[in-house]
């Protein structure tokens, strides 16, 4: 948190101080500038952002809803560890609920429903276009979660939001490895996955999801491996 100058915000309306702490440090988290395991004093923050520590605690409570802080026995707070040792059982339940969620929205997507999928593709092309790390992270999360919500099954979409959100940090691993220049085949598989749901098909619909989770983890195991023998760069 050193040389890290104070944020004077202009007049904020009720609330509005929480959301400003919450985004800054989810977005220094995602991109790694906050690596795992950085403590997190809520003095240093208040000063940064010049307010009172109520907004601080506020974020930080929601940054642990979502798996990226962690608070300590002692109360104190640190940025969560990434789990490396245990990728494999993330692996499995990622894209497991990749292929159920994708397949169930080819079963039940309504016309609005496709509406939603597709601006958020939309979004997330201009990201890749644009090489924006953070945004393609946002925007692949809220293109998968809007499927999940096309599948109308709360259970997995609950599972599948938790799974997106514990995972954004490897995703930006993942991004790295291809120094921000995701290949255009990650948004034309989205738009194949979106065909497939249109057309109601629920087989292709699961083998493209299946397709798309596997190169993902394959890729993150890769760059796992050619790193083994030294520290990945966090």
């Amino acid at each position: 948190m050193t040389d890290i100058q104070t944020i004077v915000p202009p007049e904020r309306k009720r609330g509005s101080g929480a959301r400003l702490v919450y985004d800054m440090l989810r977005d220094d988290i995602l991109d790694l500038v906050l690596p795992p395991g950085s403590p997190i004093d809520e003095v240093q923050l208040a000063e940064r952002f010049n307010m009172s520590r109520t907004p601080i605690r506020e974020a930080l409570v929601r940054l642990a809803g979502e798996g990226l802080v962690d608070t300590l026995p002692n109360r104190s707070t640190m940025v969560a560890n990434i789990d490396f040792l245990n990728l494999h059982t993330f692996f499995d339940a990622l894209t497991l609920m990749y292929r159920v969620t994708t397949r169930l929205a080819a079963q039940y997507h309504r016309p609005d429903d496709l509406v939603a999928i597709r601006a958020h593709q939309a979004e997330f092309a201009a990201a890749v276009a644009a090489q924006d790390a953070l945004a393609m992270i946002a925007t692949n999360r809220d293109f998968h979660a809007a499927i999940a919500e096309a599948g109308r099954n709360p259970y997995y979409t609950s599972l599948f939001y938790r799974l997106l959100d514990e995972g954004r940090r490897i995703l930006r691993l993942y991004y790295q490895s291809f120094n921000d220049r995701l290949p255009q085949q990650y948004v034309d598989e989205h738009e194949e996955i979106i065909a497939a749901i249109e057309a109601r098909d629920l087989l292709l619909a699961d083998s493209l999801a299946k397709t798309h989770a596997d190169q993902i983890v394959r890729q993150i195991q890769q760059l796992f491996a050619r790193d083994q023998r030294q520290d990945i760069s966090l």
